[in-house]
């Protein structure tokens, strides 16, 4: 159960690094080529696909076999991350798929 909370808090961070890189796309105030590209790709790849949804599959898992959940993992913690999956899960649908030019 500790490495839950291991990657909670990893899933945590990689989430505001999501929020850096969807704030980059509009101002682009870091001139670091370098630094750029690994916010995005800590932000979109590792957030967005890899530890965000794998935290919330095991939230989901832990509390459907009614085990305690919140004794392990910070209540604010699991809200916050399931909070960020769903901004992910809009980003993802609405953003990503426009087929409208810019």
């Amino acid at each position: 159960m500790r490495l839950l909370l291991f990657l909670s808090r990893v899933a945590f961070i990689c989430n505001l690094f999501f929020l850096l890189s969807m704030i980059l796309i509009w101002n682009n105030f870091i001139k670091d080529e370098a630094t750029v590209s690994t916010i995005i790709i800590i932000g979109y790849v590792m957030a967005l696909f890899i530890f965000n949804p794998i935290v919330n599959v095991f939230y989901i898992t832990i509390l459907s076999l009614r085990k305690k959940l919140f004794d392990v993992v910070p209540k604010w913690l699991v809200m916050t991350n399931f909070v960020f999956l769903l901004l992910q899960l809009t980003y993802f649908i609405f953003l990503l798929n426009d087929t409208l030019p810019a």
